[in-house]
């Protein structure tokens, strides 16, 4: 027994030094836990003052940002123009100039554009192309390529029969379509206040059509199959592109597309216009004009896609649709007077009434995607937000 409690008075200062030391831990512990709770709020301090520093910096040099705006403002200037003189440049050969082939005139633009394409892309390597296999090139791009052709083949048949101001006017309903053909296949929401817009915009191109004084019913038939073939096309990239995560340019666009496009093109041009060609039916001209004008044409209509692949990046959506409505409405006057078509007040009124409801269609999806990408932004930074100070820390 005496050895037994001489043994406990001998442990017991170690048992109390042991005591005291796990209390004093327990002490700095806790005084430790307020101390990172500050360490952290000063350093979420110093990163909002770096944000707040760099948001209040000073702005780039005055000289440099005129430069940026004039660049920009050149661009979809020439934009602008190659795509409307596009367009007036397909209407003068296909109706006055005596070459009244719409489907060989598309594809002298495919093959003319699938070779320079092929020479930015793979030689001289200007534009990055996109890895595709044959199998993703067949079930995404070839869909996509067929739609594409029939909607050029229609759309530049149009103009043989109708004006290109009433051409573009009949263009507004292509929202319409397109908001269709979305709700069908599940891609947009319905909602009343959209519908009731796509009312408004129909109504307009219905009004337009009554005014037009040179109404051509198989003209008006063979634009409206174009714009649902487009408005097919479009839903088809979205769709297909989209799950297959493939994002092309208008240059790599033109070197995927092109060539499966005048594939297709050459069943219905063996059957309806090379009979013609070949007897030298239809034909005003020699051939080396006709070589000439066409190639010319040809080669308009890839700087358009150069100008489209420039454009990107260098300015928002909105300044796009902004370009495009000026477009519209210096194809409508221009045509008007060169081709000598008259446009009458009836007309005006209707395209006004389209026009307010595609620009507020424009706006509100617009307004949906930034919403969509400031909730995508917001939702990354809570992802990277470290812990609030107190959360995850343990009391001893």
């Amino acid at each position: 027994m005496s050895c037994i409690a001489a043994s406990s008075r001998r442990a017991s200062p170690s048992l109390s030094r042991a005591n005291e030391w796990s209390e004093v831990g327990l002490v700095l512990r806790r005084f430790a836990t307020p101390c990172r709770d500050v360490a952290r709020a000063s350093e979420r301090a110093r990163a909002e003052t770096s944000m707040s520093t760099d948001v209040n910096a000073p702005p780039a040099k005055a000289s440099a940002i005129l430069l940026k705006a004039a660049e920009t403002a050149a661009t979809v200037s020439i934009w602008i123009v190659l795509s409307a003189g596009v367009i007036l440049f397909n209407k003068y050969i296909l109706s006055v100039y005596g070459f009244p082939f719409p489907i060989a005139l598309t594809m002298i633009h495919m093959s003319f554009c699938s070779m320079l394409a092929f020479v930015l892309v793979r030689v001289a390597k200007v534009v990055p192309g996109a890895s595709m296999s044959k199998e993703t090139y067949v079930q995404k791009i070839t869909p996509i390529a067929a739609l594409f052709a029939l909607s050029l083949w229609c759309s530049n048949s149009a103009y043989i029969y109708l004006s290109v101001a009433f051409i573009q006017m009949l263009k507004a309903m292509s929202p319409v379509v397109v908001f269709a053909i979305s709700c069908g296949v599940g891609i947009e929401t319905y909602s009343h206040a959209m519908m009731a817009n796509m009312a408004v915009i129909t109504l307009g191109v219905m009004i337009a059509s009554y005014g037009e004084l040179n109404f051509n019913a198989f003209g008006f038939l063979v634009q409206c199959v174009a714009i649902v073939a487009e408005s097919f096309r479009i839903v088809s990239v979205q769709i297909l592109l989209g799950k297959a995560n493939l994002k092309l340019n208008s240059i790599t666009t033109l070197y995927y597309v092109s060539p499966a496009c005048f594939v297709f093109l050459t069943v219905p041009f063996v059957f309806l216009e090379l009979p013609k060609l070949a007897y030298g039916l239809e034909i005003s001209h020699s051939v080396h004009a006709s070589a000439g004008i066409l190639l010319g044409n040809a080669f308009t209509a890839f700087l358009l896609n150069v100008a489209i692949y420039l454009l990107i990046g260098r300015t928002s959506a909105l300044s796009l649709n902004v370009a495009g409505v000026v477009k519209d409405w210096i194809l409508i006057g221009i045509s008007a007077l060169i081709f000598e078509a008259p446009v009458t007040t009836t007309q005006i009124i209707g395209y006004l009434i389209a026009f307010g409801g595609v620009c507020y269609y424009n706006y509100a999806k617009l307004t949906a995607q930034q919403k969509a990408a400031v909730e995508a932004t917001q939702a990354s930074v809570e992802l990277k937000e470290p812990l609030a100070p107190g959360k995850g820390d343990t009391q001893a």
